[in-house]
Formats: C-alpha cells, sequence, structure tokens
C-alpha cells in the first residue's frame, strides 16, 4: 500500500511538472512571437525612415518599403493599415533621433532681439543637422498626409509664437509685419536659400536674419 502511495505521488508529481513546463513553453513562445512582431514593425519604420530620407514622401511606395524591410506587402498592411499611422510612425522614428528646436528654452530669455537670434540659431542648426530629410519632405509637401502636415504646422507656429512672445506687440498692421518676417526668418526654406544657395554659414544666417526682423521691428517706432 505505501510503495503504492508513493508511486501515485511521484506519478502526480510528475504530471504538475509536466504542466508547468508546458505553461513555461507557451509563454516563452508567445514571449518570442511578440518579440519577432515588434522588431518586424520596427523594421518596417526604418525602412521608411530610410526611403523618406533618400527617394522622398512621395516616391516611397508600400512596395519599395516591404522590399527594404525584407517583408512582403501583406506583412506592412498588417502593421500599417493606412497611410497615415505609416507616416505618422515613420515621422516618430525619425524625430526621435535628432534633436529638435527647443522653444521652452528660448522662453527664458527676456530680450526679444536675443531670443530670436537664440531661437534663429537653434532652429538653424537643427535645418543644417537634417538637411537631407526636410529638403525632401518640404518638396513633397502635397502627397504628406494632412495630419502630419498639421503636425508641422502646429511646430512652427509654436516656435513662432515663443519668439513673438518676446516683442509684445498686441494687434495691429505692426504686429502683423512683425510675424511675417519672423515667420520668413524661422522658415527651412528661409535657411535654405541663405546657408545652401548663398553658401552663408550658420552665424552669418543667424545675424542677416535677425537684422531683416529688427529692421521691421523698428521701423513703426520712427
Amino acid at each position: 500500500m505505501y510503495r503504492e502511495k508513493r508511486v501515485t505521488r511521484r506519478a502526480e508529481a510528475c504530471q504538475e511538472l509536466s504542466k508547468q513546463m508546458r505553461s513555461t513553453n507557451r509563454g516563452y513562445r508567445m514571449a518570442k512571437r511578440g518579440e519577432s512582431v515588434a522588431q518586424t514593425r520596427q523594421r518596417i519604420v526604418d525602412a521608411a525612415v530610410t526611403l523618406h530620407g533618400t527617394l522622398g514622401p512621395a516616391a516611397t511606395t508600400i512596395a519599395a518599403i516591404a522590399a527594404e524591410a525584407g517583408v512582403t506587402r501583406l506583412t506592412v498592411y498588417r502593421h500599417f493599415p493606412d497611410l497615415d499611422s505609416m507616416f505618422a510612425a515613420c515621422s516618430a522614428r525619425w524625430m526621435s533621433q535628432q534633436q529638435p528646436p527647443r522653444p521652452d528654452h528660448w522662453t527664458l530669455i527676456h530680450d526679444p532681439v536675443e531670443r530670436l537670434a537664440v531661437a534663429l540659431a537653434d532652429v538653424y542648426r537643427f535645418y543644417r543637422d537634417a538637411q537631407a530629410m526636410l529638403a525632401l519632405v518640404v518638396r513633397d509637401a502635397a502627397q504628406i498626409p494632412t495630419a502630419q502636415r498639421n503636425d508641422n504646422a502646429a511646430m512652427n507656429a509654436q516656435m513662432c509664437g515663443v519668439v513673438m512672445a518676446g516683442f509684445r506687440v498686441r494687434t495691429g498692421p505692426r504686429r502683423r509685419r512683425i510675424e511675417a518676417a519672423v515667420g520668413h526668418v524661422m522658415a527651412f526654406g528661409t535657411w535654405e536659400s541663405l546657408c545652401v544657395e548663398q553658401g552663408l554659414d550658420n552665424d552669418d544666417a543667424v545675424d542677416l536674419a535677425v537684422t531683416m526682423v529688427t529692421a521691421v521691428v523698428r521701423e513703426r517706432r520712427r
């Protein structure tokens, strides 16, 4: 009798151990599968970033992304069912690899002209670092999803708003002229004209841009 009970306990213990091992293996397989799915998604996003920075958004097709990532087009669609979600993930991934401007730091500077100069130095540094991608994005702006264009416009509006807050001009024609000048010098196209087409370095471009804006600021004070 004692021997039979001992055999039964051993059998039950073996069954329990086998059950635990199956559960552990199942959890391991699920974890590996989740890791594989995440890695595939990241590979697709990285492929889109690469193509956006070399071919441009307009020429970046799902087929091209799939080929660059080494997956099928169906796999791309499983992860990104529409263009907006693809662009959002691509933009977030690319931006995470950059050092974007920091408007929150500009607010610590009270003198409006000095704030403008610091802001431009920060923005122009970003433009030079990200020139290749930004040039293609601006070129293909019409093909970029509306949500992404709105995000870009909101970022530009925020930067210009922080600079304009330093001038403390609330309303009227003078404010509109200063806003136009600030918006112009903060634009990527202006940096591209000054530094790429005209060959200025960032410091000279900042000095010239500040001179242009301060001329408009002082114009109405005479």
